[in-house]
């Protein structure tokens, strides 16, 4: 099992970028694929990106590629996501999720969770 603590989210101007952290506990950090959702108010949580165990390979949603990057760092336990160009519309709560079975990247069936950080884009 994993615990996932989410941090860096804010309130930022539209344009602007923030770095979320998402630190994961346990020895096995390179067996979970790492994923990162946002749920705003009144829609659904969405996977907003992922990434595989190595960190070579990745994915985006659609509206966010091109301004979000996910990463990790196996040795310290941490997944990232920076976000640049921020819109109003990325406003929502990020969590940060964590799954060990080997799906596509873009499936966004996970297991564990974090507790969310709220992000807030003003225009």
């Amino acid at each position: 099992q994993v615990q996932l603590v989410e941090s860096g989210g804010g309130l930022v101007q539209a344009g602007g970028s923030l770095r979320l952290s998402c630190a994961a506990s346990g020895r096995t950090f390179t067996s979970y694929t790492m994923g990162w959702f946002r749920q705003a108010p009144g829609k659904e949580r969405e996977l907003v990106a992922a990434i595989s165990r190595g960190g070579s390979n990745s994915y985006y949603k659609e509206s966010v590629k091109g301004r979000f990057i996910i990463a990790r760092d196996n040795a310290k336990n941490t997944v990232f996501l920076q976000m640049n160009s921020l819109k109003p519309e990325d406003t929502a709560v990020y969590y940060c999720a964590a799954r060990m079975v080997v799906y596509a990247l873009s499936n966004s069936l996970y297991d564990y969770w974090g507790q969310g950080t709220q992000v807030t884009v003003s225009s």
